[in-house]
């Protein structure tokens, strides 16, 4: 019997020690419109959940969109109103892709691989196809990722004076990072 527990203990412990997904509640996502004329309209989220399988190049991130942070309130206040994320009626930003060619991924190793994710961002319930390029860095056991993209705030329905004035990009950049 002692044996028997011992082995299943063995097993549930090699599970957790060579695991393939990866998750993190820290990761962070930048908002960029800025313009020539107005530089504000940036913000930062630091609570994205994100997660990554290595075996099958899996990723997801999710982000709370009142969770941006813009320097201005007012800012952050027109951001989450009914004209633009509405983010009463959608609370959620979500990423879901797969890394192409994963298996040039040594996770094992320490090295810094450069990748491409396909996949769709959801913005107020609306899916797009997107294309990301960045980074993932192995470094003594840890995962890091890093990645960038632009993406056409038209293309969710997001549209305004602030955007027609050119106080805000049309096409902002949204970066990505997480420590797994």
């Amino acid at each position: 019997m002692k044996k028997t527990i011992l082995f299943l203990a063995f097993i549930a412990a090699s599970g957790f020690i060579f695991a393939q997904k990866k998750t993190t509640t820290s990761a962070t996502v930048s908002f960029d419109a800025t313009t020539a004329k107005d530089a504000g309209p940036k913000a930062d989220n630091k609570t994205v959940i994100g997660s990554i399988d290595t075996k099958t190049g899996d990723v997801a991130f999710e982000a709370a969109v009142k969770n941006f942070s813009f320097s201005s309130p007012k800012m952050q206040e027109h951001f989450n109103g009914a004209s633009w994320m509405n983010s009463d009626q959608f609370p959620k930003f979500t990423f879901t892709g797969k890394i192409e060619k994963v298996n040039k991924i040594k996770f094992t190793k320490d090295g810094t691989y450069n990748v491409t994710v396909n996949g769709d961002l959801t913005v107020k319930g609306i899916a797009k196809n997107t294309k990301v390029e960045g980074t993932i860095t192995v470094a003594g056991g840890k995962i890091s990722i890093a990645g960038n993209f632009s993406i056409q705030l038209a293309d969710y329905n997001i549209t305004g004076q602030p955007i027609d004035a050119g106080k805000v990009s049309k096409e902002p950049k949204i970066s990505v990072s997480a420590d797994f």
